[in-house]
């Protein structure tokens, strides 16, 4: 993967633009209109969100109004980095809620590799609201060992699952 960000103009946080090329695309990037820490956080958000859309897809189910929202705490000096990511995702789903879940630790633990980048320095959270219904709050990945303890009544983990973010 290759990125290349060229100033285009402006000198001051008001006016500055670059633009950002990638092997598929450019477009300009206005650091007044969203900050390079929020193209950053929406990156993390829509690489889990090609998950959440291909996953279920993958295994036959069907996933509907998907809402995920982000909410960060940074370091109050530099380096701001993020301390605390807590990811809510909010979809209806034709599956059970233990699949639902799986969708979510899957693309959390193993193949959003944008989240999986800051996993050992931020503490990731979610919840899941899954048919109106909330069915985790705030838990903390660590490991794919989760998806594990889920198996309950030897269930299985969907097939064909994830690498939607891998470009």
């Amino acid at each position: 993967m290759k990125v290349i960000i060229s100033h285009l103009t402006g000198n001051s946080s008001e006016d500055m633009q670059f633009v950002s090329e990638t092997s598929k695309s450019k477009f300009i990037i206005k650091p007044s209109e969203i900050s390079p820490v929020e193209y950053f956080l929406s990156g993390l958000i829509a690489c889990s969100a090609t998950d959440m859309i291909v996953l279920p897809k993958n295994g036959n189910y069907s996933i509907s109004e998907l809402q995920i929202i982000g909410e960060v705490e940074r370091n109050e000096v530099p380096p701001r980095k993020f301390n605390n990511i807590h990811l809510i995702y909010k979809f209806n789903s034709n599956a059970s809620d233990l699949i639902a879940r799986r969708w979510v630790l899957s693309t959390l633990e193993t193949y959003c590799s944008t989240i999986n980048t800051v996993r050992g320095v931020s503490k990731i959270q979610f919840s899941i609201i899954h048919n109106g219904i909330e069915i985790a709050k705030e838990n903390e990945i660590d490991s794919g060992i989760k998806n594990l303890e889920l198996d309950k009544n030897n269930g299985e983990i969907p097939k064909n699952i994830g690498g939607a973010c891998e470009t």
